[in-house]
């Protein structure tokens, strides 16, 4: 008990200089209420002193509440006064950037760091209102920024908020112009907070400007650019922004480059930080694009899209033709939205650098092989992706299987889930016109190249100890068989990165921990040839396979 005391001590000490030190009352009041509730409220004190938020796969990300360990004004600051340091100390020029989405704290976050910068002396230029990630990533190249800072925390939990960081061109090299950071900026970024000192001497300026909707109308512009002015047009869009900040942005895009506006699910088109109508804001979850279905069904839609709340994701929903002669809706993978992209832009003439990381389909790799065009593979995140092949040939398209997609590296070098959706609705108003549809052209790679079924097995955990157990538990005991196969591959990745790959000759798992959540992944792959043109059966397969190969790594993590 003697211990206990002593570590409720140390804890009640901390917690009064951070009270001592933190801008916000209400944060303030906040922990007060915490401190007045001990010895009871002790785990949830010690969970908040844990330790500091750190920079990760998305910069800062963590919920909302008082403390080192969570997104708060306090730790905005640190942030910011670490960052215009950092870049003072790299000697970068030029103004620092910055946007915001609707979450709770978003725009307070987003002005008190225009408020650092100016306090440093560096110019701060303020998004005009809640704005897409794309929006922002596309500002730092547009405006010669040095650096930009997005507040938003994606596609996470409504009690979550984050802080991404990307580089200009003079800090981030032509490969990271307006790309996330990249060690060893984001160590020496990390390295830079820890050594701000007390918050009530970090100098605050003047609000930065705020920048006027013209940027907003040239990132559209630009957006529009990237499909054909002259290609057919004739197509009904259901869409939802997941009240997210999407709507405004997309809308205006298809209206611009002469599609009909979609239609927008109506309880879902305002942005709202509680996100009442989704049990969880991301388009793959279970439920979360049922009122998007709907109204592509009441509406007649040929296809339906969806993005995110900060709009850099794109789910595409197709009519799935049943066996009995109906129609149901699916969502297709991130994989086969990846592939209709990459095979659309070759089709179009793109040439240049195709990419994707190690937890996506093989396929493209295939299709590059077979059309002689370059392709590269990285780890995941668009970080890595955008700087894929090391500048040995121009990035033209890069995706990730997490619904993420870079279809115009020139114009946002990051994911966008707006210029996705236009060049999806691009190429299906195309295969419409032809009457075929985006599962047509899946079929028609499949008979090509085979069917490559991909899946995961993800895991949502409390105890992160969880996900520590399961992945000694794989290096320990590796399967030396898959699906009646050997094994004939095992990379691991450490120190790298916290990944562990098996292949067999059909299949492969990707084993990672999750860079932005609580959650263990398994990324699976079953490549199943197809026989007399006969994909169905070979879809079948494939699946039968990657259930049972499900079941096999599931037991091997033990979870």
């Amino acid at each position: 008990m003697a211990a206990d005391t002593t570590d409720i001590d140390d804890i009640r000490e901390q917690a009064r200089r951070w009270l001592a030190d933190d801008p916000d009352p209400a944060s303030r009041d906040e922990l007060t209420a915490v401190l007045d509730r001990l010895p009871a409220s002790a785990p949830e004190l010690a969970d908040r002193f844990a330790g500091p938020l750190t920079f990760g796969t998305a910069g800062l990300r963590g919920p909302l509440r008082a403390g080192p360990n969570g997104m708060n004004l306090a730790v905005v600051t640190q942030a910011a006064a670490g960052l215009v340091g950092w870049l003072a100390a790299q000697g970068g020029t030029g103004p620092l950037v910055i946007g915001y989405d609707a979450r709770h704290g978003s725009r307070q976050f987003a002005e008190r760091t225009a408020q650092v910068s100016t306090g440093a002396g560096r110019p701060a230029l303020l998004l005009p209102r809640p704005l897409p990630t794309p929006v922002l990533a596309y500002a730092v190249r547009h405006l010669g920024g040095v650096a930009g800072v997005m507040v938003t925390a994606s596609h996470n939990p409504p009690q979550d908020n984050g802080y991404k960081v990307y580089l200009g061109a003079e800090l981030g090299g032509e490969l990271g112009a307006g790309a996330q950071i990249v060690p060893p900026a984001d160590a020496g970024i990390e390295a830079a907070i820890r050594a701000v000192g007390p918050l009530t001497q970090v100098p605050l300026g003047p609000p930065g400007q705020v920048l006027g909707d013209d940027l907003v109308a040239v990132y559209v512009e630009r957006a529009t650019a990237v499909i054909d002015p002259d290609g057919p047009r004739d197509l009904t869009v259901a869409y939802t922004p997941l009240h997210g900040v999407g709507a405004a942005v997309l809308t205006a895009a298809f209206a611009r480059a002469g599609f009909p506006v979609p239609g927008v699910v109506p309880d879902q088109a305002e942005p709202d930080p509680a996100f009442p109508t989704v049990s969880f804001p991301n388009p793959e979850e279970p439920g979360a694009v049922d009122r998007l279905i709907a109204l592509a069904d009441s509406t007649g839609a040929d296809l339906a899209i969806a993005n995110d709340p900060d709009a850099d994701r794109c789910a595409v929903v197709v009519r799935d033709h049943a066996g009995d002669g109906g129609q149901t809706w699916r969502m297709l993978r991130g994989d086969e939205v990846g592939v209709l992209l990459a095979d659309h832009l070759m089709r179009r003439g793109v040439t240049g650098l195709y990419a994707t990381t190690i937890v996506s389909s093989s396929l493209l790799r295939a299709m590059c092989a077979a059309r002689g065009l370059p392709y590269d593979e990285t780890l995941t995140g668009f970080k890595w992706i955008v700087r894929a092949g090391g500048g040995s040939a121009p990035l033209v398209f890069g995706y990730e299987e997490a619904l993420g997609y870079c279809v115009a590296p020139e114009h946002v070098r990051d994911k966008d889930g707006i210029t996705a959706a236009l060049t999806v609705a691009e190429l299906a108003a195309g295969l419409k016109t032809q009457g075929r549809t985006l599962t047509d052209r899946l079929d028609e790679l499949a008979a090509e190249f085979g069917v490559h079924h991909t899946d995961q097995l993800s895991a949502r955990v409390d105890d992160l100890r969880v996900i520590t157990d399961a992945m000694v538990r794989i290096r320990a005991a590796t399967p030396t068989t898959l699906l009646g196969q050997p094994v004939d591959s095992v990379r691991d990745l450490l120190p790298e990165a916290d990944v562990v790959i098996l292949r067999t000759a059909v299949a492969r798992v990707v084993i990672r921990p999750s860079g932005t959540e609580p959650k263990l992944k398994a990324y699976l792959e079953v490549v199943e040839p197809v026989v007399d043109g006969d994909v169905p059966t070979a879809r079948r397969r494939a699946a039968s396979a990657v259930a049972a190969l499900r079941a096999e790594v599931s037991a091997a993590l033990g979870i």
